[in-house]
C-alpha cells in the first residue's frame, strides 16, 4: 500500500501533541483511530517510528527520518497550495502565532475578530509561551518577543515599542503609602519575574544610575500574573503600557515616581526563521498587528 499525505499528517500530530490522546483531540478523531493508522503507517514502511509505553512514546531512529521526510513534504504540499491560492489573492492556511500570555490577551486576542473577517481563510492558531519558546520545535510561524533579541537566526520586524510603568493599587497605596524616591522602595512589598531577571531591572533614575535592580517580594513567570497580583494591592509592580494602560485610565492602578523615569520603551519584535519564506498569510498578519499596534 501507497503512503498518503493523511499518514503524514497524523504522525506528525502524534509526535507533535506527545500522546495518541492528544493528537486524536488536535485531528478530530478517535484515539483508537489514530493508533490503528500509526500502527498501518508502520506495516506500510516495514518498521517502528515509535516507541510506546504507557508512560510516554519516543521515536526510533527511522522515526526521527521518517519525521524531517513527513515535515518537508507536508510543507511542499501546503506552499503548493498556498502558491494557487495566492493567484485569487486569498492568504490561507495553517498560521500559528506564539505571544507570552499578557501580550497574546491584550493585544493580539482583541483583534482576532476582525482579522479572521478580512482573512476567513487563515486558519489561526494562538499559543502563549512565557518563556522563549523554540519555533521549530513548537511548529510556530511567527513569535512576539518583547525585549532584547539575542539569536542571528531569526528574521526580525519591529512592531512596536512600550513604556515601563511602576505602579500600585489605590488599596495598597491607602495602607503602605507611596514611595518619594526610587531608594524607598526598600521599604515597600515588591513583586517582580521569576526566571527573567532582566524584568526586575527597573528604568527609574537614582543616585547610582539609571536603572534599579529590585529584589521582589513575590515572584511570578507571567506578567498577567504580576498584573493580577498588583490588582489586589500585593505589592509594587513595574509592567509594560500595552497590558497596563487600561487600568490605568480606570484608576485601577496608579503611576508612582514618574519624575524619576527614564523613558525607556520595551521593543515588540515579530520574529520568524531565516530560511523561512514570507508566506502571504505571515505578511498579511504582520501587517494587520502593526497597524492595529
Amino acid at each position: 500500500m501507497d503512503i498518503n499525505s493523511d499518514d503524514l499528517r497524523i504522525f506528525a500530530a502524534v509526535v507533535d501533541s506527545g500522546t495518541l490522546s492528544a493528537a486524536a483531540v488536535h485531528l478530530g478523531q478517535t484515539t483508537s483511530g489514530v493508533s490503528r493508522a500509526l500502527s498501518r503507517l508502520e506495516e506500510k514502511l516495514a518498521t517502528t517510528l515509535l516507541t510506546r509505553t504507557t508512560r510516554r512514546m519516543e521515536l526510533t531512529e527511522e522515526g526521527q527520518l521518517f519525521l524531517e521526510r513527513a515535515r518537508a513534504i507536508l510543507g511542499a504540499m501546503e506552499q503548493a497550495e498556498e502558491t494557487i491560492r495566492m493567484r485569487r489573492q486569498q492568504p490561507a492556511g495553517r498560521l500559528c502565532v506564539d505571544a507570552a500570555s499578557p501580550f497574546m490577551l491584550h493585544c493580539v486576542v482583541p483583534h482576532v475578530a476582525e482579522f479572521r473577517a478580512l482573512y476567513p481563510a487563515i486558519r489561526l492558531e494562538l499559543t502563549s509561551n512565557d518563556q522563549i519558546a523554540d519555533l521549530i520545535e513548537h511548529r510556530t510561524d511567527i513569535a512576539i518577543r518583547i525585549g532584547a533579541l539575542t539569536d542571528s537566526t531569526l528574521h526580525a520586524r519591529a512592531l512596536s515599542a512600550s513604556p515601563l510603568h511602576v505602579l500600585a493599587s489605590p488599596d495598597y497605596l491607602a495602607r503602605h503609602g507611596a514611595p518619594a524616591a526610587p531608594e524607598d522602595l526598600r521599604q515597600h512589598g515588591l513583586l517582580g519575574f521569576a526566571q527573567y531577571e532582566q524584568g526586575n531591572v527597573w528604568p527609574l533614575r537614582h543616585a547610582a544610575g539609571n536603572s534599579l535592580q529590585v529584589a521582589p517580594a513575590l515572584t511570578a513567570s507571567s506578567g498577567e500574573t504580576l498584573r493580577q497580583l498588583a490588582l489586589q494591592g500585593q505589592g509594587i509592580v513595574c509592567l509594560a503600557d500595552f497590558m497596563t494602560r487600561a487600568d490605568i485610565a480606570a484608576g485601577r492602578l496608579v503611576p508612582l515616581l514618574r519624575e524619576h523615569g527614564t523613558g525607556y520603551k520595551q521593543q515588540i519584535h515579530a520574529v520568524y526563521y531565516r530560511n523561512t519564506q514570507l508566506a502571504q498569510r505571515i505578511a498579511c498578519f504582520l501587517e494587520f498587528l502593526q497597524r492595529k499596534l
